[in-house]
């Protein structure tokens, strides 16, 4: 099977075009990135490249013969600028879906996300039959849900084509710390002090309770999903639950227990002044979205995490502290420059 990946360079797609090459299924897999493979076209894995952005390129010729696409392009910055990440993730998605359905490709896999979700609950396990209307009050989750209704009228009107759809928890790896650093924490943050004993509290607030997975066992999913006849919405994310106690015992810290108005207000502050890239939307949206229930994925699409959530967590707690990243644009440690100051020159939260 030939496979062709957007975002082929980010934290998801190298680990999708990994788990393509090692299976020998996917006989050719096409890698496409907004700016370029970086070090990896030099690997002799079989992979093929060409810079291609969603929003401008002509997608049409780069899909002919594909027997899969898999959809991950997606820009989470600037926060500050959300008509440039609509045109990105909504307007390039849509390009996307154009290109697949013009190119005759019969199979399409696209990233979702738990984000997608309207909020639910945190004491039981939602099927993918919730509902998906995000929370308005996150570009990010306005634009996970709107993607979800582009994929219902492309469905509709191209019932040939076999459309699947992920929605991960979040995914964490050691070598997309630098990337995630700079998208959601910012040059402020030390990842260096982010060590046991360095970081006396983890405050315990109301909701905080999230699924995550490694970055390994998502690329998995997607590759088994593109190589494979499943088709519909599929939750991904690894046990356990990571709350308030999970993490304070992975710093070697203690809970308090803090109202989420306070620190929701806190982060407001920071993010206008443009010291944190995170916009308290996207911590709205953290308390509120539901734990999914990941039965189906393992039944129908044959996938289970090879590691935990908590294993995830701390390989990504490690790349904070060494400044782990991949050679790639997206995930170079170095791409925020000396003393990360191109990134104090741009402003937290610009588009990278």
């Amino acid at each position: 099977m030939r496979v062709v990946v957007t975002g082929a360079t980010g934290n998801i797609g190298t680990s999708t075009v990994e788990a393509l090459t090692a299976d020998p299924r996917a006989t050719s897999v096409l890698g496409l990135s907004r700016r370029g493979p970086g070090g990896r076209a030099e690997r002799d894995d079989g992979t093929e490249w060409a810079e291609a952005d969603v929003t401008d390129t002509d997608l049409v010729p780069l899909l002919h013969g594909a027997d899969a696409v898999i959809h991950l392009a997606w820009l989470f910055q600037p926060t500050h600028r959300p008509a440039v990440t609509w045109d990105a993730n909504v307007v390039g998605t849509t390009r996307v879906l154009d290109a697949v359905a013009e190119a005759g490709v019969p199979a399409l896999v696209v990233a979702s996300s738990v984000g997608a979700y309207s909020p639910g609950p945190k004491d039981r396990a939602v099927e993918e039959s919730w509902p998906t209307h995000g929370w308005p009050g996150a570009a990010y989750s306005r634009e996970k849900a709107y993607v979800e209704r582009l994929l219902d009228v492309f469905e509709a009107r191209n019932t040939g084509t076999r459309v699947v759809r992920i929605r991960p928890g979040f995914v964490f790896e050691r070598q997309s710390a630098a990337q995630q650093r700079r998208l959601f924490a910012g040059p402020l943050v030390p990842g260096r002090l982010i060590r046991p004993g360095r970081v006396p509290v983890v405050p315990d607030l109301p909701g905080l309770r999230f699924q995550a997975l490694h970055s390994a066992d998502a690329g998995r999913a997607f590759a088994l999903a593109a190589l494979g006849d499943a088709r519909g919405a599929f939750n991904i994310a690894a046990d356990p639950v990571i709350d308030p106690d999970v993490l304070a015992d992975l710093l070697g810290a203690r809970t308090v227990r803090l109202p989420a108005r306070g620190v929701r207000a806190a982060l407001a502050a920071a993010w206008n002044l443009h010291l944190v890239p995170a916009s308290p939307g996207l911590f709205d949206l953290a308390l509120q979205v539901p734990i999914m229930d990941t039965a189906r994925a393992r039944a129908e699409l044959g996938w289970t995490p090879r590691r935990t959530a908590r294993e995830a967590m701390a390989d990504f707690l490690e790349g904070l502290r060494t400044g782990a990243g991949r050679d790639t644009p997206p995930l170079a440690p170095g791409a925020g420059g000396p003393a990360r100051a191109r990134e104090f020159a741009t402003g937290a939260g610009h588009k990278p």
